[in-house]
């Protein structure tokens, strides 16, 4: 009796899985998904390309100035190190102060500058990234997808979108 008890559980788990494969199998055949490489499109989209054109526009004059400083930089170490033997230690310890002020501002500068680029390109990409989850969202709708992903450890390049939504984003203009 008790070997038929289990005979019995172990039927009704092995039809009970049968009917949760079929089941399951049904349920992705009907399930559209679809993914989108983040990466491509923060390189490779027209909006990224334009923010890109407008930020290195925007920082030219800075990045100018910061090359100005460093050349300066560059020419007064060269004279400390030629002239250096020759001058007087009141001179000399003249040129150094001014070198090292000029390096402690150069630094500063650098670091703002950076700061201020990252900003600004965060800025950037936060305006991108609301345009593609828009144009995402449009795509989703009207093609039925059911889920669209981001990431993905593996992904099968059928489902990838990403040339749908850097096309849409494209058109887009601004």
């Amino acid at each position: 009796m008790n070997l038929q008890i289990r005979v019995g559980n172990l039927c009704r788990f092995a039809l009970l899985i049968c009917i949760l494969s079929v089941s399951c199998t049904t349920i992705a055949a009907e399930l559209k998904i679809g993914f989108i490489d983040q990466e491509r499109i923060t390189r490779d989209s027209a909006p990224a390309e334009r923010a890109s054109k407008q930020l290195e526009k925007e920082f030219a004059p800075r990045a100018q100035e910061l090359q100005r400083r460093e050349l300066q930089i560059k020419n007064l170490q060269s004279s400390l190190e030629k002239d250096g033997l020759t001058m007087n230690d009141s001179e000399r310890r003249s040129k150094d102060q001014e070198l090292a002020r000029l390096n402690l501002d150069f630094q500063r500068l650098k670091r703002e500058y950076g700061e201020d680029l990252n900003l600004r390109r965060n800025q950037e990409l936060g305006i991108l990234f609301e345009r593609a989850n828009k144009v995402i969202k449009q795509i989703a709708e009207s093609e039925k997808y059911d889920i669209i992903f981001q990431e993905a450890v593996y992904r099968d390049p059928k489902v990838d979108i990403t040339d749908k939504v850097l096309k849409a984003l494209a058109d887009v203009k601004n």
